[in-house]
C-alpha cells in the first residue's frame, strides 16, 4: 500500500476502533502487549507514520522548546544550545532558536510572539540592555515554563542555571597576580548583566585582597562594536596607566585585546598577561595561546532540558522552583599568562 495512510485506515485494516490503535501506538497501559505488537507490526507493514503536527494540535503542545540567545557568534551560547538540543530530540522535541542580538526591543518582540503559544518552554539568556524586565514577568505569570542560563534575572521566580562567576573572576585574577601581575584591568561588558556585576565583584575582591587600591580606571566598560573594542583596548594599552595583566570577561574581548596589541609594540605575555572566560575551540590555536576560564557549556544545555522536559511531561509532579544551580567552571593555563 502507498506511504500516507491514516489512522482510521490502519485501524480498518486491523478491525479495531481507531482511539484503540491509537493507544496502542501510543504504548498506554489500557492495551495489551499483544495488540500492541499486532499493531505496531501492521503499522510498519502499512507504511503508516503518526502525524506530530496533528497529534500536538489534538494535545495543545508544539512540541516545541524556544531557546533565545543574545548572539550566535559566542560559542558559549552555540554549545549550550547543542546541549539542549541533545535532551530535547531524545524526547520529541525541537528547538526554536531566537537571536536578539543584545537587543532589548528584539528581546520584548521575541517574548510578545512566544506568548501566542508558538513554543510549550522557553530557555533564555537576556541580553546585555535588559534592566526593565516588565516582558519576562509577564512569561511567567502567563504560566509559560522558563528557564534562563548565565545571564539570568533573580526577581523571576524560577530556576536559573549559571557557573560560578565570582569565584572564577575571583581566582583568574589572582592568577594573573601570581604570574607577576602589578596593574591588573578588566575589560567587561553591559553594567546591568547579572554575570558582568558578579565577574566584576570577583575581579575587584581579588585585587583588595592583595591590599592594593581598586582603580576604576582599570575596569573599561565595552560594547558590541569590534572596531571600538579594539580602540579602547589600544588606547589604554598605549596610555601611562598601561595594565600588565588583563582579565576579559567574554572571549569576543579577548580578541579584541588580540588586535589591539597587535597594533601596539607590546607583546603577550611579556609586556601584557591575557586570562578570559571563553569556550572557543580555537583558544590553544592563537598565538600566544589563551589561557581561559572554561564554562561547562553541555552540562548547562542538558541540565536546563532535562529540567523542561520534567515539567512539560509531568506538569503536576515536578515545578520550576526559585532556585539558582551553580555548575563550575575550569581554568585552563596556557601560554598567555605564562612568564617567559
Amino acid at each position: 500500500m502507498a506511504s500516507g495512510i491514516s489512522l482510521k485506515e490502519l485501524a480498518a485494516e486491523l478491525k479495531l476502533a481507531p482511539s484503540t490503535v491509537s493507544r496502542a501506538l501510543n504504548d498506554s497501559y489500557e492495551i495489551s502487549e499483544a495488540t500492541k505488537k499486532k499493531v505496531i507490526s501492521m503499522a510498519e507493514k502499512l507504511n503508516y507514520h503518526a502525524n506530530p503536527f496533528a497529534r500536538s494540535l489534538r494535545e495543545n503542545k508544539s512540541k516545541t522548546i524556544a531557546v533565545i540567545i543574545p548572539e550566535r557568534i559566542n560559542s558559549f551560547f552555540a554549545q549550550v544550545m547543542d546541549g539542549i538540543e541533545e535532551v530535547a530530540q531524545e524526547h520529541g522535541y525541537h528547538l526554536l532558536i531566537y537571536n536578539t542580538h543584545e537587543d532589548i526591543e528584539r528581546e520584548r518582540k521575541i517574548v510578545n510572539l512566544l506568548l501566542n503559544g508558538r513554543a510549550d518552554a522557553i530557555v533564555m539568556s537576556v541580553t546585555s540592555q535588559t534592566s526593565d524586565i516588565s516582558h519576562l514577568q509577564k512569561l511567567h505569570d502567563r504560566g509559560l515554563p522558563v528557564i534562563f542560563f548565565d545571564r539570568i534575572r533573580a526577581e523571576i521566580p524560577t530556576t536559573k542555571f549559571i557557573t560560578n562567576d565570582y569565584e572564577s573572576a575571583y581566582e583568574g585574577t589572582k592568577h594573573l597576580i601570581k604570574q607577576g601581575c602589578t596593574k591588573v584591568a578588566l575589560f567587561t561588558l553591559g553594567r546591568d548583566l547579572s554575570i558582568s556585576q558578579e565577574r566584576q565583584r570577583g575581579y575587584n575582591d581579588a585585587i583588595l585582597s592583595e591590599g592594593w587600591t581598586l582603580d576604576p580606571a582599570m575596569t573599561l566598560y565595552c560594547n558590541h562594536d569590534e572596531e571600538n573594542n579594539v580602540k579602547l583596548i589600544e588606547e589604554l594599552l598605549l596610555s601611562p596607566n598601561c595594565p600588565d595583566g588583563v582579565l576579559a570577561s567574554v572571549e569576543k574581548l579577548a580578541f579584541a585585546t588580540y588586535q589591539a596589541v597587535k597594533k601596539t609594540k607590546l607583546n603577550i605575555p611579556s609586556d601584557v598577561k591575557l586570562i578570559s572566560f571563553s569556550n572557543s575551540s580555537i583558544t590553544g590555536l592563537l598565538n600566544p595561546s589563551l589561557t581561559t576560564i572554561t564554562q561547562p557549556t553541555l552540562e548547562i544545555g542538558k541540565e536546563c532540558a532535562k529540567l523542561l522536559i520534567r515539567k512539560l511531561t509531568k506538569p503536576k509532579h515536578y515545578d520550576l522552583i526559585d532556585q539558582v544551580i551553580t555548575i563550575p567552571s575550569k581554568i585552563t593555563v596556557r601560554e598567555s599568562t605564562i612568564s617567559l
